[in-house]
Order: C-alpha cells, then sequence, then structure tokens
C-alpha cells in the first residue's frame, strides 16, 4: 500500500482524496498556488509545496511543478482529483514514466475517451448503445445532410474534444446544418486547438443518466447504479439525484450491467463514469469520463462504498474489495452543488467569507474546503461546496434538503443556496418530471418575474 500520496487538486475534492488517506493510515501531500496558501486543503495536508502563481496554468496545470513537488516530497502516487489533469493522459503517462502510480486508469483509456469520436467508436464496439449519427468525424456539411436524411432532424454537431457545450450546434434543417457545421468547427478550433466534429440525432426531451462503475483491470468491473444529472444550465450540472426518479428496476439493471461488462472486456481499471441521453426508455450513450466526479457523493450515500478508497486501493494493484452481489443500493440522495455566484444570473462572487455555519443531521454530508475568514479567489471554479443528502426514499430526501439548505449560512457573497431552495419546493421537481432543458426555462421564468 502507498505510504505517501501527492493530491494534484485543490478545494473539496483535495480534502475529500485526504479524507479517504487519512481514513486508510496514508500520508498526504497538498500541492498550491500562491493565493491558495491559506486554503483549507494545505492547512490540514501532512505536507504542502507551492507550486506556482494563481493562473492554473502556472500551478495546477504545471506538471513539471507537480513532478518535482512529488520528487521532492517522497510520494508513491499522485491522484488528480477532478478537472485540471485528471483526463490528461499525457500527464498520467509522465506520472507513471517517473516511477509513481496514477491513482487513475491508464493513459490509453484516457486518451480513447477523451477523444469524442474514438470514444463513441469504442463503446460500439462494446455493444454500449450509442445515438445515431456519423461513423467518426463530420468532414463536410453535405455529408451530415445525407446522415440527416436516414436519421432525421434535429441533429447536434459536437467538437470532437469538446466540453461544457462548446463547439455544440443544433440543426433542424438543410441550411441550418451548414451554418451550424462552420460555426462548431470555428468555435472548437477556437477553445480546443481542434476542430474535428461528429454529428448526432438531436434528442429534443432527454434525461441524463450516468453510471458509476469501478474496474481493477483484472477482469473485475461493477456498476453502482445511476445518477439522474438532468437539471443542468449551459450544460453545467447544478443538482444530481440517485437514482433517476424516471428509470425502473429492469431499466437500471440492463444499462448498469452492459455499461459493467463494456469496461470488463475494455480491461478498465480505477472509478469511471458512463455518461446517457435517456429518452422513451432508451440509452444512447454521450461519453466516458475516465475519473472520479463531482457527483460521485450521491453514489457512495445510497451504496454505502467508499469510491475514493476503492481508486487508491486498485491504484495499488489490488482487485475490487466489492462484487456486484455486494452492491446494495439504500434510499435516495441528493447533491446541490454550491457556487459562490448569483442565484439566478450566476455571476461570479468571489470575495471573504464572513460568516459560515453548515447543516447537520441525520443524512447529511457536507463537502466544501471554505471556513470564515476564507477568502474565495476569483481565479478557479465558482465551486464552493457539495450539500449530500440521504433520506429513506425521494420523498424524505427532499424534505430533508430543504431543512439542510435553510440551516446552510455563507455570509459576504453570494451563493446558489437560493436557486436550490427554489428547486426543492418546486411542484414539478418534487414529481421528478423533468428533462435536461427544464432547469433553464425554470430560472429564466423566475428571472422574468
Amino acid at each position: 500500500m502507498f505510504k505517501k500520496i501527492l493530491i494534484a487538486n485543490r478545494g473539496e475534492i483535495a480534502l475529500r482524496i485526504q479524507r479517504a488517506c487519512r481514513d486508510m493510515g496514508i500520508e498526504t501531500v497538498a500541492v498550491h498556488s500562491t493565493i491558495d496558501s491559506d486554503a483549507m486543503h494545505v492547512r490540514l495536508a501532512d505536507e504542502s509545496v507551492c507550486i506556482g502563481p494563481a493562473p492554473s496554468k502556472d500551478s495546477y496545470l504545471n506538471i513539471p511543478a507537480i513532478l518535482s513537488a512529488a520528487i521532492m516530497t517522497g510520494a508513491d502516487a499522485i491522484h488528480p482529483g477532478v478537472g485540471f489533469l485528471s483526463e490528461n493522459a499525457d500527464f498520467a503517462e509522465m506520472v507513471e514514466e517517473h516511477g509513481f502510480a496514477f491513482i487513475g486508469p491508464s493513459p490509453e483509456h484516457i486518451r480513447i475517451m477523451g477523444d469524442k469520436v474514438a470514444a463513441k467508436e469504442t463503446a460500439i464496439k462494446l455493444g454500449i448503445p450509442v445515438v445515431p449519427g456519423s461513423d467518426g468525424e463530420l468532414k463536410s456539411s453535405e455529408q451530415g445532410i445525407e446522415i440527416a436524411k436516414k436519421i432525421g432532424y434535429p441533429v447536434i454537431i459536437k467538437a470532437r474534444s469538446g466540453g461544457g457545450g462548446r463547439g455544440m450546434k443544433v440543426a433542424n434543417n438543410d441550411d441550418e446544418l451548414r451554418v451550424g457545421f462552420r460555426l462548431a468547427r470555428t468555435e472548437a478550433k477556437a477553445a480546443f486547438g481542434d476542430d474535428v466534429v461528429y454529428m448526432e440525432k438531436y434528442l429534443s426531451t432527454p434525461r441524463h443518466i450516468e453510471i458509476q462503475l469501478l474496474g481493477d483491470g483484472q477482469g473485475n468491473a461493477i456498476h453502482v447504479g445511476e445518477r439522474d444529472c438532468s437539471l443542468q444550465r449551459r450544460h453545467q450540472k447544478v443538482l444530481e439525484e440517485a437514482p433517476s426518479p424516471m428509470l425502473t428496476d429492469e431499466e437500471r439493471n440492463r444499462i448498469g450491467e452492459i455499461s459493467a461488462s463494456a469496461m470488463r472486456h475494455f480491461d478498465y481499471k480505477s472509478a469511471g463514469t458512463i455518461e446517457y441521453l435517456y429518452e422513451n426508455g432508451e440509452f444512447f450513450f454521450i461519453e466516458m469520463n475516465t475519473r472520479i466526479q463531482v457527483e460521485h457523493t450521491i453514489s457512495e450515500a445510497i451504496s454505502g462504498i467508499d469510491l475514493m478508497r476503492e481508486m487508491i486501493l486498485i491504484a495499488a494493484g489490488n482487485k475490487l474489495s466489492v462484487t456486484q452481489e455486494d452492491v446494495v443500493l439504500k434510499g435516495h440522495a441528493i447533491e446541490c452543488r454550491i457556487n459562490a455566484e448569483h442565484p439566478f444570473s450566476f455571476m461570479p462572487s468571489p470575495g471573504l467569507v464572513k460568516g459560515y455555519h453548515a447543516p447537520g443531521g441525520l443524512g447529511i454530508r457536507v463537502d466544501s474546503a471554505i471556513y470564515a475568514g476564507y477568502k474565495i479567489p476569483p481565479t478557479y471554479d465558482s465551486l464552493i461546496a457539495k450539500l449530500i443528502v440521504h433520506g429513506e426514499d425521494r420523498a424524505d430526501c427532499i424534505m430533508k434538503t430543504r431543512r439542510a439548505l435553510q440551516e446552510y449560512v455563507i455570509d459576504g457573497v453570494n451563493t446558489s443556496i437560493p436557486l436550490h431552495m427554489e428547486l426543492v419546493n418546486n411542484e414539478e421537481f418534487q414529481s421528478g418530471v423533468y428533462d435536461i432543458h427544464w432547469l433553464e426555462k425554470f430560472v429564466d421564468s423566475i428571472n422574468s418575474k
């Protein structure tokens, strides 16, 4: 087992990894930028190393500085967390070349699934259902029009290296497809340095369902149920719940086993998530995230499985400590992403946290790195906390979430807590009948009042 792990991240996810390490008797090394010198992940680590100034490119994306910190401190392994370098195959490769264990999947798997065209081709080979569309790269708008004649409009053009909605264009007819193809390529080139795009059938009212997976690279892979991540704004998740209020047990078990079986054949090692669009009883592959995800917490809540611990054990060469038969999902869980931003305009709100009080009680968990007196920097993502609530069933979970949000105090900056209060009090949310477009319409209705 590892003696010391360097955590190449910051904020609440760095703390989450630290806690798993502490529970396993493993020392931790925190790396940080100059602006994060008083951050909680730095204060609670066994050792810390400053790796550069505030901009991410000079610190949390600074591969030579991170590797130097690992060498200096005698770390055995590096955990990339989420974001930053977590899905950078070159980084994973360099970590291993320098003699450290990378706590994540192989560079090869990261590279395949990071290329959305290659990922879709791989999904087809592994028997994962995919959205009908182009077989790989879309090379011209005229090619797209020919495909659209077969699968029907509307269609969506996506960037191979895309994310966060950039390089994505919906087309309802031939003319819109021609314009969308050109704009998607231009956007993708500007944002990612890669103008390769592909095309899929556009589903009008889908849910966003993802399957939590664990594989050990030794022939074993399991699923830990699904999460419903349909409440999104501009393709960014706001609130997630597990299990989905829309799936039947038959659907849940079917897509879970399809996904786990694919990972066994893929020889996948570590935690990972396959994301699907779900509409009219069918699942369609979107992408695979080759890392732990922000919302892994609700899968832990309903399963009782420490996913971070499993990642560390797998990276150390162990087989999965749980079988599919061991996975018993109990109750319902909701995660509210608490961001430092205006709740309805979504304008960032960095600044000094003047007062802080986290909610508590049975079934309440808060993953956060902020505290009274902490200054939220304007440099990084606005996520400052995750409120995770577990109840006996969905109704109980919603009631507990409402109470926890009422207790939560973060003074000095705007936060998204009022938006979450509006959500849990809304009858449509309470009914569970919503799709990936619902939240934007909901926020627009609030802003128009």
